[in-house]
């Protein structure tokens, strides 16, 4: 028998909640069906003509949804998530999951409390070079860790800012590292386990915002491993994000889409992913790859009543590590990510 389909709501129909709604066009078994924000067409043009448009409170109550999607400004990810777990809802929050430890914390109370599905949108585990080089780490296959780097250096006009206030204030979750940088810190922390300490700087150096928008961070693995971060959108001309990592077996770096160096003996590197686009200098320029893959696993997941490896309590490690990197920076101190509470 064929399941029957899973009703999604969509919080926040702007540019990332029409990423998800195109994306969703890919999935078997779902039907977006009520959705807030955007314009009145904006539903009908990415492919579900038959969602209604409500407030985001009515798209938590809307008795067919199953499953909200919450895209929404940052600073609100951790309210609507909370308030559609408690609605009955399974919950996919865009990135971050949350802007504080101790909402992130709620959050994986509530999926336990509750037994919903809290994932964060980690996409770009999905991407098929990440995937296995995740594989290969779990595997042994890569030696021993040394070192770990993600760089993020994208560039963002003052137009990006002007449309949406939130993301120029460090209150309403902007800044470089927490917007843009989110998903490669994430990844780093997937690929080479926790982080026990972090130092950190940060500086607003190429707009006239109050969030960062250059921020770099070192960081102590608990493996002994040592990993640095740096993110910026005031980077011109903007280019892909990149993951290497350098271990005793040799070293590996991936852009996005893209093997960029591949020094591992008697270990083939993965094929280029054309579906991966990079959103250096242009936000709506990521595709719905990623996002298409992620909704896959998380409907297998909500069917199979299974758990899911991005899910909320595995998302309040990346919140830890993100809160430790603007801690270290704004008190100068070496911060453990471990004691943010």
């Amino acid at each position: 028998m064929t399941p029957a389909e899973l009703g999604i709501g969509i919080v926040g129909l702007g540019s990332i909640g029409t990423t998800h709604a195109r994306a969703l066009r890919q999935v078997d078994g779902v039907e977006v069906r009520a959705v807030s924000g955007g314009a009145p067409g904006t539903a009908a043009e990415c492919g579900w003509p038959g969602a209604v448009r409500l407030t985001p409170e009515d798209v938590l109550s809307h008795p067919g949804v199953d499953v909200v999607a919450v895209c929404s400004p940052t600073a609100s990810h951790a309210a609507l998530g909370a308030a559609a777990v408690e609605a009955g809802r399974h919950v996919v929050v865009e990135k971050p999951l949350a802007t504080t430890v101790a909402e992130a914390r709620r959050l994986a109370e509530l999926q336990h409390e509750r037994g919903r599905l809290v994932t964060m949108v980690a996409q770009r585990r999905y991407e098929p070079d990440y995937a296995y080089l995740k594989e290969l780490a779990v595997g042994g296959r890569l030696g021993e860790l040394r070192l770990a780097t993600t760089h993020v250096h994208w560039l963002r006009d003052d137009a990006y800012y002007a449309a949406a206030p939130w993301r120029a204030s460090m209150t309403g979750g902007g800044g470089s590292l927490m917007n843009q940088g989110v998903h490669n810190v994430d990844l780093l922390r997937w690929l080479c386990g926790p982080v026990e300490e972090v130092t950190a700087q940060y500086a607003t150096l190429g707009h006239g915002i109050e969030a960062e928008d250059t921020t770099v961070a070192t960081l102590r693995f608990a493996s002994g491993a040592l990993g640095l971060v740096s993110t910026s959108t005031a980077t011109p001309p903007g280019a892909p994000a990149t993951v290497a990592l350098h271990t005793s077996a040799g070293a590996v770096e991936l852009g996005q889409g893209e093997v960029l160096r591949w020094n591992l003996p008697g270990v083939p590197p993965p094929p280029p992913d054309e579906a991966v686009a990079s959103g250096a200098a242009d936000p709506a320029a990521i595709g719905v790859a990623g996002h298409a893959r992620m909704w896959r696993e998380v409907v297998a997941a909500i069917r199979s009543g299974g758990g899911h490896d991005a899910d909320a309590v595995d998302a309040v490690e990346t919140v830890r590590l993100l809160c430790a990197i603007y801690e270290a920076a704004r008190s100068g101190a070496r911060v453990r990510p471990g004691e943010l509470r």
